[in-house]
């Protein structure tokens, strides 16, 4: 990477610092990096933090061999956990990722002034999409709406012209939150953009045709998961297919083929695929699917461990809320819904 984002790295930096996580004078920030880490990210954040008047902390480690729990043996796993459980505001940009390994529910177990949020290895590029150009409050408010009438469903299905068509029922003691990029409270954050449904445990049937998926290349192939009872019960395509298989079996953790998540993407920025997965999965009108480990904070009490967690997304879906049409075809069609994204869209002020 060159100088020639030094700009965009200070806008990303500033937006996330002051206006996302509202980094107060003397707060510690902590930046977690690797060897597979974007440095110039890495510093522009810890710039950003320091002129907000925050105590910026970069932690660099080697690169782990897998995301999550899988990645343990590669971390100093005693000495990061102990930092972390002190600092006010964490950003995670490793490569791969801490995201629900041991360090991090430790973390944010213990840490109860803790806001983190988990960028992994966006490109400057991404991350401008994702956090600049939108009004947080305007993108509230659609995503609050989207998540109260998910309190209220109790199946939800998702289909696709790609030849997806899945259900589920909820759960009203598992998590339903959202992000619209407000991170100035304790909060395990992502990306803004999204709502967050977890299933209830053994109820997902159906058939995910994926558009994306990570670790797997869908240039070389489709990939279609069998759901039956929560879980991955056949995994259908060609030879990425059967890659993919195998990359599962490896793991040998029969809990790496359960449901995890279900994610409703309305970014107002982001309308193609990327091929990055933190953009990605909160392309509007689409969906994104998470297998494998489930947080206890999502999943009370005891949550669904895993030795890792894999995303897949469809791109244009279409919505169900029991019977009722929210999303078809990518496009926000519910009546309750509909004015709020479209003025969204068209960067009209919304009046609350």
């Amino acid at each position: 990477m060159t100088n020639n984002y030094n700009f965009e790295i200070t806008k990303v930096s500033k937006v996330l610092i002051e206006e996302m996580f509202q980094v107060k004078k003397g707060e510690t920030v902590a930046i977690t990096a690797d060897t597979g880490t974007n440095k110039q990210i890495a510093e522009g954040l810890a710039a950003a933090a320091y002129a907000a008047g925050g105590i910026p902390m970069l932690i660099y480690t080697p690169s782990a061999r897998e995301d999550g729990q899988a990645g343990m043996p590669d971390w100093p796993a005693k000495a990061l956990t102990a930092a972390l459980c002190e600092v006010d505001v964490w950003i995670e940009l490793n490569v791969p990722i801490l995201l629900y390994s041991e360090i991090w529910e430790t973390a944010m177990a213990k840490n109860k002034k803790l806001r983190y949020v988990i960028l992994g290895d966006s490109s400057i590029e991404s991350l401008a999409r994702v956090f600049t150009e939108f009004n947080i409050k305007n993108l509230g408010r659609l995503l609050h709406r989207v998540k109260d009438m998910a309190a209220t469903t109790r199946r939800v299905r998702i289909t696709s012209n790609n030849g997806t068509d899945v259900s589920y029922e909820t759960d009203a003691n598992f998590a339903l939150d959202l992000d619209n990029g407000d991170f100035s409270k304790p909060k395990f954050c992502t990306a803004p953009g999204y709502v967050n449904i977890v299933p209830r445990v053994g109820s997902m049937n159906g058939i995910i045709v994926f558009d994306e998926l990570m670790n797997a290349d869908l240039h070389k192939g489709g990939v279609a998961f069998e759901m039956k009872s929560g879980k991955i019960v056949a995994v259908k395509g060609g030879k990425e297919a059967e890659k993919f298989a195998n990359y599962l079996a490896a793991f040998d953790d029969p809990n790496m083929y359960k449901i995890s998540h279900h994610m409703i993407g309305l970014h107002p920025n982001i309308h193609e695929l990327s091929g990055e997965i933190v953009e990605d999965e909160r392309i509007w009108g689409g969906v994104d699917f998470g297998f494998g480990h489930t947080s206890p904070i999502d999943m009370p009490p005891n949550g669904q461990p895993a030795k890792s967690h894999f995303d897949g997304i469809i791109a244009k879906s279409s919505i169900y809320f029991d019977e009722q049409l929210i999303v078809k075809d990518g496009v926000v069609c519910h009546p309750e819904l509909k004015e709020i994204a479209d003025a969204i869209l068209a960067n009209r002020e919304l009046v609350f």
